[in-house]
């Protein structure tokens, strides 16, 4: 009894599914009704075309040269007045401005890093990679830097240097500042 009632179900859910199947392929087989949107897709490709917009003019890119970065930035207290402060000595010095310029001036000192250093007779030869990955030589009384930076002295570690920057107040003003060996 039992046995029959699962042959029962058994077979019933095949008619359904057989049913089911037959209504789907009925559905999607009909071809008859495709004349409207036959005539729709003829409509829409007869209409005239729209017009396109010109391509907007763009002006060319005009670069802009920052002129202001070897000045004394506008947030930090003049070093006359730090100087004066810690009862330092002011001295004015002028930079000078004929000499001619050595290549590692075109380059901000941040953007600068000692990478190491060669023993020679008279001294030590401090190596500076620039920011491009370019590494040069340096020894004392080379300028380096975009503020009239020069090298006082090298050492195993790092490099001294003293620049000469504006004071604030119209004049110039000698700050040192040093480049340490990167490891």
């Amino acid at each position: 009894m039992v046995i029959s009632f699962l042959q029962f179900n058994a077979r019933v859910l095949r008619h359904k599914v057989a049913l089911l199947l037959l209504g789907t392929l009925t559905a999607c087989g009909g071809g008859g009704d495709m004349v409207d949107l036959q005539q729709h897709i003829v409509e829409v490709t007869l209409r005239p075309g729209g017009e396109i917009e010109p391509m907007p003019e763009f002006l060319p890119y005009e670069a802009f040269t920052y002129s202001a970065a070897s000045m004394r930035s506008p947030f930090d207290i003049p070093l006359t007045i730090l100087m004066r402060e810690a009862g330092q000595n002011v001295v004015m010095v002028v930079p000078d401005e004929n000499r001619p310029r050595e290549l590692l001036e075109e380059y901000a000192l941040g953007n600068l890093e000692m990478v190491g250093m060669l023993s020679r007779d008279r001294g030590y030869v401090g190596l500076v990679r620039d920011e491009v990955g370019v590494v040069h030589r340096v020894s004392v009384g080379n300028y380096m830097g975009r503020n009239h930076g020069r090298v006082r002295s090298v050492s195993p570690t790092q490099i001294d240097l003293v620049e000469i920057v504006p004071s604030g107040d119209g004049g110039w003003v000698e700050r040192p500042r040093s480049l340490t060996l990167q490891r």
